[in-house]
């Protein structure tokens, strides 16, 4: 080829395709490797061009041109100039393929990156170099300092072109900054703003759980607080604010003593208090029993096996001769593990303690010991070959809840076990039999605390979940959660946590045989075996590959879970058998599945994406997400428990997506079957007229000082409130129908306060209105509406129609 054809040859314009083909015949022909001068003269053409080739044609041109030959400061400058022109993405992805980030300023590199809304590429952009993600972190970090004004950062690209304001924050890049020290496997103390702040939210939540909630011991309570404040100055103070806000001076001082702040950093009221102490030469206990630790034991599920027979393990000669009881053909073991609370901290949860129960006797199995001991002796493959054994084991089965959250967390406890969700046998989830069960009209029964313990004892009274709820609805009484949150690495365990733990494993074992001897009463076929096929949390190979097949686009519209039909969709559920956690990006999808009867909790606006999979492990729930956080919270579930929902998608139209997928079938008795504001499904049938008494009343003293009904502490509903009425099914048992006044508010047992002052006057007067239903946990009252309607006809692809036509009512 001479030169006059070489030049005919080339193309005129910068069409890709006629590019490709011209090179082809330069390859063939090995012109490239003549001349150095001519390549450089085409790898400046390409170049040029680069950032307005498609993608899939960047690493041909890249590898044809030889770009990673050519002058590395002509790159820099070409990227630069990108950049300059305000092609920022154009110029990451070209310094990614040509690997120029070393040479390159990160922060100013990421800065408009994250302004748009592209944190995915930023990780690209540091995934290969620890040294830029180090300095990465360390920016977002100083991002993150509440002293730092992030208008700092946003001001020079106001006129940024698809930058979302809303998308850059505190919040937001505090979440950034924890994915990437969990994905680049970074020491979190190279953030000490984010990780002061999620320990702060940390200590916030304590302080709710015990004070507000008073569902946390003040055992497990202090030893949290310890952990989470440390020898940090900074946390210490933010502790001290905290306890003057819930306590007096003198239990700040006990508090501030017993977690060791330093006198000077606290106010002269605490620091007196504290004196006073020290000159006493004795410090109150911190720690005392609650006043009704005695007397609720009554309502909660009891261990029917003596103290004698729960045998904790610490070594592996007792461990041993718990394999002998354990593996034995034809053995039924109730499984559970128990490991301390992460609160979002980075990193996932490691098992700290092994519950093995049989019909005589319960082994705990202090993980972190064995694995101890087994290592120092050479023998770290001891313990996953006994676990092994056991899952892998068909004459053995094996009960648990949600128990492919407790394999993952077994899996990031010991790496040996990475696999054994994949090999299990004779595996029996009852989370999956709970979500059969169909508990029929009378299902939605009050949590078992009785009415004695008052609102004072017990704090604000949440509904049982999860495993509670089972045990209840199959045994009569929930369990008690209140050793949940315990710190379960710390050694020795207390009493109270030895017998919750035992509690936990050995209830699956009565729930199963239970439900053997009488299936049909709740709903399973007569043959139990038969109901549970399939639903263990195994898929087989094949399958799965078919799965990844039929992923959609990246949309994001996706559950990747056991599929027992591959045929066909998963077996219908109504929306009571549906339980759900919503990321705080989905609260609009949140509230429209509420509207049908689905059992939702919502995030808080402030809450971290992995509070999603600590409820959703806890509480056996399903994760609705969308978008990044899909990815982490996938892995931190069992398959199936994790669904991303298409963000580009309306409220509406992501709840239809949800109910198709997960076949959940609709009837008219549904809508509104919960409480739109607290999620609760119990309701207080009250007639008109007593609610015009009320409203009337609420009204009549609006403006005096009242602080209840003479002569009485408070005013309750005049029958039990487990006697209620549902909006959407039939009401069972005696209605409550009357309400005593007290001046300025109803007030229900629990001390639930009714909102009557929010009913407008004219719904009083409407004459079809016969009754009110009034949420029993938050007050809201409910009524006839036309609401309902608009929800029927909003989702009539979904709703089964059924003879039960009674109205639903709308929320005041």
């Amino acid at each position: 080829m001479n030169q006059d054809s070489y030049s005919s040859d080339q193309p005129t314009g910068q069409d890709p395709l006629l590019l490709l083909k011209t090179l082809q015949l330069l390859w063939t022909k090995q012109e490239l490797g003549k001349s150095g001068t001519k390549l450089k003269k085409l790898q400046a053409r390409v170049l040029g061009m680069l950032s307005q080739c498609p993608a899939n044609l960047l690493d041909p041109l890249i590898s044809i041109y030889q770009l990673h030959t050519a002058d590395r400061n002509c790159l820099l400058e070409h990227v630069s100039h990108l950049y300059l022109q305000g092609n920022y993405k154009e110029a990451a992805i070209l310094s990614i393929k040509l690997k120029l980030q070393p040479d390159q300023d990160v922060e100013k590199m990421c800065t408009p990156l994250l302004l748009q809304d592209k944190a995915n590429l930023v990780e690209d952009y540091v995934a290969e170099y620890p040294e830029l993600q180090r300095k990465l972190l360390q920016t977002l970090d100083k991002w993150c300092d509440l002293s730092f004004n992030i208008r700092d950062i946003t001001r020079p690209y106001q006129g940024l072109s698809r930058y979302k304001p809303e998308k850059f924050n505190r919040r937001m890049l505090s979440k950034l900054v924890f994915r990437l020290l969990e994905r680049f496997n970074v020491d979190p103390a190279l953030c000490p703003n984010v990780i002061n702040q999620r320990h702060l939210r940390t200590l916030n939540y304590l302080f709710y759980k015990r004070f507000v909630e008073k569902t946390m011991t003040e055992e497990n309570w202090a030893d949290h607080i310890q952990s989470t404040v440390g020898e940090n100055r900074w946390l210490q103070g933010q502790l001290v604010q905290s306890l003057l806000r819930h306590c007096d001076a003198r239990g700040a001082a006990r508090w501030a003593l017993h977690c060791r702040v330093p006198p000077e950093m606290l106010p002269q009221a605490v620091a007196e208090e504290l004196q006073k102490l020290h000159i006493q030469g004795r410090v109150e206990e911190v720690t005392k029993p609650d006043n009704y630790e005695a007397s609720k034991k009554k309502d909660y599920y009891q261990l029917p096996i003596s103290r004698e027979n729960i045998h904790f393990l610490q070594t592996w000669e007792e461990t041993l001769q718990c394999w002998e009881k354990v593996l034995q053909p034809g053995q039924v073991v109730g499984v559970d593990m128990e490991w301390k609370p992460s609160f979002g901290m980075v990193g996932k949860p490691r098992v700290a303690l092994l519950q093995l129960a049989l019909k005589d006797e319960v082994f705990l199995l202090d993980l972190p010991q064995l694995l101890k001991q087994a290592e120092a002796e050479g023998e770290k493959e001891k313990l996953p070959h006994f676990i092994q054994m056991l899952y892998s084991d068909t004459a053995i089965t094996k009960l648990g809840y949600g128990m492919s959250g407790d394999l993952s967390s077994l899996a990031a406890t010991c790496s040996g076990l990475k696999d054994t969700e994949k090999q299990i046998k004779g595996v029996v989830d009852l989370l999956a039999v709970d979500k059969q069960l169909q508990w029929g009209k009378d299902s939605r029964k009050v949590d078992g605390l009785s009415p004695e313990h008052s609102h004072e004892e017990r704090g604000v009274r949440q509904p049982e979940k999860g495993l509670s709820l089972l045990v209840q609805h199959v045994l009569g009484k929930p369990l008690d959660k209140t050793e949940q949150l315990s710190n379960w690495e710390k050694r020795p365990l207390r009493e109270e946590q030895i017998l919750y733990a035992a509690s936990d494993a050995y209830c699956l074992l009565e729930i199963y045989e239970r439900l053997c001897k009488d299936p049909e009463s709740f709903g399973l076929g007569s043959d139990l075996t038969d109901s549970l096929v399939g639903k263990q949390s195994k898929k087989p190979r094949a399958q799965k590959q078919l799965n990844k097949q039929e992923t959609p686009s990246p949309s994001g519209q996706e559950c990747q879970g056991p599929r027992t039909e591959p045929s066909g969709p998963p077996a219908p559920i109504s929306p009571r058998e549906f339980s759900v956690v919503c990321d705080n990006m989905l609260q609009g999808l949140g509230r429209y599945l509420r509207c049908l009867g689905v059992d939702v909790q919502l995030l808080d606006n402030e809450d971290d994406h992995r509070k999603a999979a600590e409820i959703a492990r806890q509480e056996g729930r399903v994760i609705l997400t969308s978008g990044l956080p899909y990815q982490t919270l996938r892995s931190q579930v069992g398959e199936g428990r994790c669904f991303s929902v298409n963000c580009s998608e309306k409220a509406k139209e992501q709840a239809l997506q949800v109910l198709k997928h997960f076949n959940v079938q609709v009837s008219l008795s549904d809508i509104f079957s919960r409480c739109q504001v607290c999620n609760c499904n119990k309701y207080l049938k009250v007639s008109r007229e007593t609610m015009r008494q009320l409203v009337e009343s609420s009204r009549q003293a609006s403006g005096e000082h009242s602080a209840g009904c003479p002569g009485s502490q408070s005013c309750d509903v005049t029958v039990p409130i487990c006697d209620t009425a549902q909006p959407g099914c039939a009401p069972h048992g005696e209605q409550a129908e009357g309400v005593e006044q007290c001046r300025a508010a109803a007030v229900l047992a629990g001390d639930t306060v009714l909102q009557v002052a929010a009913i407008p006057p004219r719904v009083l007067d409407r004459d079809e209105l016969t009754h009110f239903y009034c949420c029993t946990c938050c007050g809201k009252v409910f009524w006839e509406g036309s609401h309902f309607g608009r929800v029927v006809s909003q989702f009539q692809d979904v709703l089964v129609v059924s003879g039960n036509t009674q109205s639903v009512y709308e929320l005041s």
